[in-house]
């Protein structure tokens, strides 16, 4: 049998910056060849950054696109890499699709090249658009219509993009057509909880169906709320797993493969769902038979709370980072939410670089006050006191305000500081709603909910004193301060806006009320369903009450982290103006 040895790049992007992105392309390729690799692969539009979302219809984009991989294609002959294959993805048009209804402006292509000797020999569309969840693909790109075959030292390899594995039909039938010896895929696949299982039935599958290994490779890192978890996978014609890549780490998986000979007679022509062979021959002879030495490696998998708080970490600081942030400021209330966001600030972005503000008012009590100090003590974030009793007690003159308004009041004062202290000294705010509270409103506009990130945006109240227990866990099993108060976690939830409030005078018990938005929110499951799943028929009618009138407010919150199926944001995209309930009258 053939050998090969396979080099899968599990990297990070920025979207819009080729040059950047370039230059990874070219150092993890210098990597790879080090290592004796044969064939080099990079993630789906890996040169562009995904997604680029309405980028896509920007010509000049496109063109800046184009441009680049053909140069970085001669730059790695220049560099001394042109023999070695390299597949990397990238945004392209089509050269023959005219412009018609219904067909996005310029025909961009999701699109994948393979550079060999200066030059591209050989480039290829993404066959199924995803159209659901955060992904727009019909809206921006159109499809492409070949089966792309490279021939490597006597190996016929398919390439795939993404969502040609996820979808049936396509390009995993052809490729068993094709009689390829391994079908290769590029990814970007934004991270779900437990996606990672679903993953790997999904390539083992594939692999059975196309009857060759399967290599899945994946980006890493973070785009706005978007988080890639890693996590390539490679199987062989049977399922079993190869080799597996670590979750939320950077890096190159290398490995020799055993792959059967490509067929003399291999087919030509058009086969399933009407794709186009389209092959190219780079090396007929096998290597010379060599004793293999790269195994690629098996990642542990993260347990579930892990991988949550590492796709938290990993969100935040691509946010910051590729947005050209050094230092979060978070506003510090002593509670179980402020207490996590600070804990994964000061994990993505170091405690050095967290400044926290306590801002009491005479309503905030004691031990408040010095579970924020405590908080800052443990981590060794920056750590300050602004009183707003003062600001408080002018307003409250002039206004004369009571109730609800006085009570968002506070809050307002408090975000107000918050905006003023990031202009004044260059932090951004971070806002610290989490998926319960934003599910049912319970938030102040223009008060806890300005900033421009929300860390825990799409984790509800019971996740994050799970992932608060976790990280404590954590930390004193490495033999370090926990930096979560133990009495974060365990008093009860309040806002603090009148004497003796806690959230349980406005919500029903946490415990009950996520389940309630699980069912509604991220399953979209109907008033019927819900109460037929055991909840009561009142409770039901008024948290779906709350769900349905809060849209104005998560429009207008800012863009967090996504780990759900189905987030605040592009997953759920309901009208704001809507006179349609689910709840019974």
């Amino acid at each position: 049998m053939p050998q090969l040895r396979l080099a899968l790049n599990q990297i990070d992007s920025t979207v819009g910056d080729l040059a950047a992105n370039a230059e990874a392309i070219v150092h993890w390729t210098r990597h790879a060849a080090a290592q004796g690799a044969h064939v080099i692969a990079f993630p789906e539009m890996a040169l562009t950054g995904y997604p680029v979302e309405d980028l896509a219809l920007r010509s000049s984009f496109v063109e800046a696109s184009r441009a680049a991989v053909r140069a970085l294609a001669v730059r790695l002959d220049e560099e001394g890499f042109g023999e070695l294959p390299v597949v990397v993805g990238y945004l392209d048009r089509s050269e023959s699709a005219q412009p018609r209804f219904g067909q996005p402006a310029g025909a961009p292509r999701n699109a994948a090249a393979v550079l060999h000797r200066g030059a591209v020999v050989l480039n290829f569309a993404k066959h199924h658009l995803p159209n659901y969840g955060v992904f727009d693909e019909f809206r921006y790109f159109v499809p492409g219509d070949t089966m792309p075959v490279i021939r490597v030292h006597g190996v016929d390899i398919a390439l795939a993009i993404c969502e040609d594995l996820w979808q049936d039909g396509g390009r995993v039938p052809a490729a068993r057509s094709a009689e390829a010896g391994l079908l290769l895929s590029v990814n970007a696949s934004p991270y779900e909880r437990e996606k990672d299982d679903s993953r790997l039935d999904l390539v083992r599958k594939r692999a059975q169906e196309a009857g060759c290994t399967t290599a899945y490779l994946a980006m890493i890192g973070g785009q706005d709320e978007l988080v890639f978890d890693g996590d390539s996978i490679v199987v062989d014609k049977n399922g079993e797993v190869v080799a597996r890549a670590p979750q939320f780490a950077e890096g190159c998986v290398v490995l020799d493969l055993d792959l059967p000979a490509a067929s003399p007679d291999a087919p030509t022509g058009v086969v399933d769902d009407g794709l186009r062979i389209d092959r190219v021959i780079l090396s007929e002879d096998p290597l010379p038979a060599y004793e293999p030495e790269l195994t690629g490696g098996y990642a542990e998998r993260l347990d579930d709370d892990e991988e949550v708080y590492s796709a938290l970490v990993v969100g935040l600081r691509a946010y910051a980072a590729k947005n050209g942030f050094r230092s979060v400021l978070i506003g510090l209330s002593g509670g179980i939410d402020s207490a996590l966001v600070a804990a994964i600030a000061c994990d993505a972005v170091g405690a050095r670089n967290v400044y926290g503000v306590s801002m009491p008012s005479k309503y905030s009590s004691g031990h408040s006050r010095d579970d924020a100090a405590d908080l800052a003590r443990r981590t060794g974030l920056n750590f300050r006191t602004q009183p707003i009793e003062p600001m408080f007690d002018a307003y409250m003159a002039e206004l004369g305000l009571t109730g609800l308004a006085e009570e968002n009041l506070q809050s307002r004062l408090r975000g107000t500081m918050l905006m003023a202290l990031s202009n004044q000294e260059g932090h951004i705010v971070l806002a610290p709603g989490n998926k319960s509270e934003l599910a049912v409103g319970y938030s102040t506009l223009y008060g806890d909910s300005v900033g421009a990130y929300g860390p825990i945006k799409d984790v509800y109240k019971t996740s994050v004193f799970r992932l608060a227990r976790w990280r404590n866990r954590a930390a004193e099993e490495r033999g370090q301060t926990p930096p979560i108060p133990e009495t974060s976690i365990s008093k009860p939830p309040s806002a603090e806006l009148r004497p003796g409030q806690v959230d349980t005078d406005s919500l029903p018990d946490y415990d009950v009320l996520d389940r309630i938005l699980e069912l509604y929110v991220d399953r979209d499951q109907g008033v019927d369903a819900i109460i037929a799943a055991g909840f009561d028929a009142e409770l039901v009618a008024r948290t779906l009450r709350m769900v349905d009138t809060a849209e104005y407010k998560r429009r207008q919150y800012p863009p967090g982290t996504k780990i759900s199926a189905k987030g605040f944001g592009k997953d759920r995209r309901l009208p704001i103006t809507n006179r349609w309930r689910e709840h019974r009258p």
